[in-house]
C-alpha cells in the first residue's frame, strides 16, 4: 500500500485515526445531552433531539470542531465537561508501534488536526503522543478546516512538503478528497475510527483496519 522508501513526510490525523473516536462520539451524543438535560430540567432524549441537529448543521466547518463555539451555543463549559469523561480517551492499537517505526526511518511526522486547541491539549496530555511528532498543526490556528483544499497550501507554507512524497492518513473521506484535490499523492483512510461502531465500508481510498497493515519494516 505504501512504499516507505518513497515517503518523506507523514501527515496524521488525530481523532478517529490515532485515537479512538469513541471518546468524541460518547461525549457529543451521550454525555453532553445528559448534562445539558440536567442543567435545564428536561429528559435526555429531548436534549439529544435539540443538540444533534445543531451539531450536524455545522459539520465540515471550523465551528463544528470549536469548543468555544459550542460553549457559547449551549451555554456550558465544554472543556470542563470533556474532562469529566477524559478517561475514555484511548490510543488505537499499534499506533505507538507505528510511530516508533516512522521515527526509526527518520520520516517527518506531523499531526494535522481539526481539533480545537483545548481538546488537543487534553488528548495529548492524556496519551503522551506528542513526543512522536516533528510538528503539530491545528486547523484553528490556520483558520481553515482540513476539508477545504486551500488548507494544504497554507499548511505547505508553514510545514514545507513535496506532494509526491507525502502520505496523509485520515478517517474523514472529505479531508482525503481535499488533500487529493491539492495534489497529495498517498492517501489512506481508516475503516474503524470508533472501536464501538461497525467498520466503515471501503470507499474510494485505500484503507486500513489498523496500523499493522502499513507498518514500516527496518
Amino acid at each position: 500500500m505504501i512504499d516507505w522508501n518513497h515517503i518523506e513526510t507523514v501527515f496524521l490525523d488525530l481523532d478517529g485515526t490515532l485515537l479512538d473516536l469513541h471518546f468524541d462520539s460518547h461525549f457529543w451524543l451521550e454525555h453532553l445531552p445528559r448534562r445539558y438535560a440536567e442543567q435545564r430540567g428536561m429528559e435526555t432524549a429531548v436534549a439529544k433531539r435539540e443538540i444533534v441537529p445543531r451539531l450536524k448543521a455545522m459539520e465540515g466547518r471550523l465551528e463544528w470542531y470549536c469548543l468555544d463555539h459550542w460553549s457559547r451555543e449551549f451555554e456550558m463549559d465544554i472543556v470542563e465537561l470533556k474532562k469529566e469523561v477524559a478517561h475514555l480517551i484511548a490510543v488505537h492499537p499499534h499506533v505507538e508501534e507505528f510511530l516508533l517505526a516512522l521515527r526509526r526511518l527518520e520520516k517527518r511526522v506531523v499531526l494535522t488536526t481539526n481539533a480545537h486547541g483545548d481538546s488537543l491539549s487534553l488528548k495529548l496530555d492524556r496519551t503522551g503522543l506528542e513526543r512522536y511528532f516533528d510538528g503539530v498543526v491545528c486547523a484553528h490556528d490556520l483558520g481553515i478546516p482540513k476539508e477545504e483544499p486551500r488548507f494544504w497550501g497554507v499548511l505547505q507554507r508553514q510545514e514545507p512538503f513535496e506532494s509526491d512524497s507525502t502520505v496523509l492518513i485520515d478517517d474523514n473521506p472529505a479531508v482525503l478528497r481535499s488533500a487529493q484535490a491539492f495534489g497529495i499523492r498517498f492517501l489512506i483512510d481508516v475503516l474503524t475510527p470508533d472501536s464501538r461502531a461497525p467498520a466503515k465500508d471501503p470507499g474510494e481510498f485505500p484503507a486500513i483496519g489498523d496500523f499493522r497493515e502499513i507498518m514500516p519494516s527496518g
